[in-house]
């Protein structure tokens, strides 16, 4: 099924509001890992249209080249990506940063990823690999909660009071392993804390196996734009010689491409 918007997410609809384009947007949102190929009726009830609202919907995106149709099975296209580049493309921070996350990734060894806060989760706009590390394959676009996760403590850390209750009361703290924080009361403290230090360190609540380090990248106005991280296995170093050896090294970094970003206007 697809993701309930939470009430931060949900807008009243004002007279822009074109309905059949919301719909063409769920009908391509139905699509993922767990369900790339669908029926008509898969389609329609994922999305809560009618059958024959999402028949005309998939048969527009079929005729625009972001569907293809096989007997009755419907799949996005490639072109469907042109819609994410556009974003990407339209930031310069991505191609602004790459350079720093490469030297850093040459200096730890060790995989970086860039990735902004989209309310309870975190999307992967960069990435700079060096080997896997992580049962889950990550790559653009990709999604993570934000409440267990390295970079999504950093970007929630940076929200207004406000903004961060709004979220925690919205997140189901679901337990990715036995040391994953569940209790709210907990997890607010760690997102505090990590507020008051200007970094994030989450060892193994993500996946077993995986520490990750997390420091924000600021624009001009001082706000977190973005995270970047660096993440290993703990065979290969513990989680406090990671803080010791990797963390200034990344919080530089996290300073050079915010200088960058502030330098160039864009932001």
């Amino acid at each position: 099924m697809t993701k309930t918007p939470s009430p931060s997410q949900v807008r009243v609809p004002g007279d822009g509001y074109v309905q059949s384009f919301a719909r063409g947007l769920a009908v391509i949102r139905s699509f993922s890992a767990e369900a790339p190929s669908q029926t008509m009726t898969e389609v329609a009830q994922r999305t809560g249209l009618t059958r024959a609202g999402a028949r005309r919907i998939l048969h527009t995106l079929h005729a625009l080249g972001y569907v293809e149709i096989d007997g009755r099975q419907f799949r996005l296209t490639a072109k469907v990506l042109d819609l994410g580049f556009a974003y990407l493309s339209s930031l310069p921070l991505w191609s602004l940063a790459e350079p720093y996350m490469e030297s850093l990734v040459r200096d730890v060894r060790e995989s970086s990823s860039i990735a902004v806060l989209d309310d309870r989760e975190i999307v992967y706009v960069l990435r700079v690999p060096t080997e896997r590390i992580m049962s889950i394959n990550l790559g653009l676009g990709s999604r993570l909660p934000a409440y267990c996760s390295s970079m999504g403590r950093v970007l929630l850390a940076d929200l207004t009071d406000q903004e961060l209750e709004g979220v925690l009361a919205d997140t189901e703290l679901v337990a990715r392993t036995s040391h994953t924080i569940t209790d709210p009361a907990r997890l607010r403290s760690e997102i505090l804390r990590v507020r008051e230090q200007g970094w994030a360190l989450v060892d193994q609540e993500l996946e077993l196996g995986l520490v990750s380090l997390a420091a924000p990248i600021r624009g001009r106005n001082g706000k977190a734009m973005a995270a970047i991280n660096i993440g290993m296995h703990t065979s290969r170093m513990s989680a406090s010689d990671i803080q010791q050896e990797i963390l200034p090294k990344l919080l530089a970094t996290a300073r050079q491409i915010s200088e960058r970003v502030g330098h160039s206007g864009a932001y």
